[in-house]
């Protein structure tokens, strides 16, 4: 599917939701918020057994019933969820004892649940959070849910955002040494990322005319050239060239007064050169309401923006927030205007 032909929104979205690593936190999230009203179907894929274990566990009543994706689109039924099944060998596994006997088919959920939102079956992903060393322990190369999606999907270029109700964050570099990030901003690759968030912020989040802002790399910005020269060489180049083909874009920003409330009020987006450089400041101000999305993708797929926390799973105590945002958020990009 190319990345502008999109199945029709249908009236009722059907959400796929992978619960994640099974002795972390994202299973007893699922089985927590399976008792709340949800304006679409959703379809979990993943083990009955554990998912059974973890509600008595946790002392919720929940009826799990087979999934049948031909069959007509239903709303949710709070204290019930629908499953694809893709059962673990390990599906016993003790909160925050995580075993790499459950890594292939915590991959083979991921690439059931990729496959039937790629043929229209289903309208979106939501995944839980997974643990790429006990995946890598298992002798599984895999980097992570995004590079794993883009390789199912044949998609090149993707970006990560993450969004909470009052900021948008996107980066164009993710998890590099901060060495290597100023080798790793290109203008193809710049380019490349502010028409991918332009177009999805037109798509999904149904902005006309997005208006992005673009942080510098240096401190101020490069002070004119004396602290560095990326943002005369690369980054205000590639914004004036993406302005002249109709973009909203400002900068490039001096970070540090790019996040400021009269900065923000001006902007849909800021699209940060690093990991470090926006994401402290939106999860400061979003604390556990952030929801990462993935940009570029052939497929709505939105995630939790927090780990599988094994310090507090089991314990009752972890937070829904995210997970709940995570997936009312791929109801919302699902749903007729």
């Amino acid at each position: 599917m190319a990345a502008d032909s999109h199945p029709p929104r249908h009236s009722i979205p059907r959400i796929l939701i992978t619960p994640g690593e099974p002795a972390g936190i994202g299973p007893e999230l699922l089985v927590r918020l399976a008792a709340n009203n949800f304006p679409a179907q959703l379809l979990v894929v993943g083990d009955p057994q554990q998912l059974a274990a973890t509600a008595q566990q946790m002392e919720i009543p929940l009826s799990l019933q087979p999934a049948n994706l031909d069959a007509p689109r239903q709303r949710h039924q709070p204290g019930r969820l629908e499953l694809l099944s893709v059962p673990f060998t390990r599906p016993d596994v003790a909160p925050g004892r995580p075993s790499p006997d459950n890594a292939a088919a915590l991959v083979s959920a991921i690439k059931l649940a990729t496959q039937s939102c790629q043929s229209g079956t289903a309208d979106a992903l939501v995944t839980g959070p997974i643990d790429k060393a006990v995946i890598n322990q298992a002798g599984i190369p895999f980097t992570g849910h995004t590079e794993l999606l883009a390789e199912l999907t044949g998609t090149r270029d993707v970006v990560m955002l993450l969004a909470s109700e009052r900021l948008k964050v996107a980066l164009l570099t993710t998890h590099l040494p901060l060495r290597q990030v100023a080798q790793a901003i290109t203008a193809e690759r710049l380019t490349t990322a502010l028409q991918i968030i332009h177009h999805d912020l037109m798509r999904l989040y149904r902005i006309p005319s997005p208006r992005i802002a673009v942080c510098g790399l240096n401190p101020h910005a490069g002070e004119g050239g004396y602290l560095g020269d990326e943002e005369q060489r690369i980054i205000q180049p590639v914004l004036n060239e993406l302005r002249q083909q109709g973009m909203s874009l400002v900068g490039p920003l001096p970070a540090d007064s790019a996040f400021t409330p009269q900065a923000l009020e001006r902007c849909d987006l800021v699209l940060a050169m690093y990991h470090d450089q926006g994401l402290p400041v939106l999860k400061q101000g979003a604390g556990q309401d952030a929801v990462n999305i993935t940009l570029g993708l052939p497929i709505i797929r939105t995630s939790v923006d927090h780990g599988t926390a094994y310090d507090l799973a089991g314990s009752g105590r972890a937070s829904t927030d995210s997970l709940e945002r995570a997936i009312h958020t791929a109801i919302a990009f699902s749903s007729p205007a």
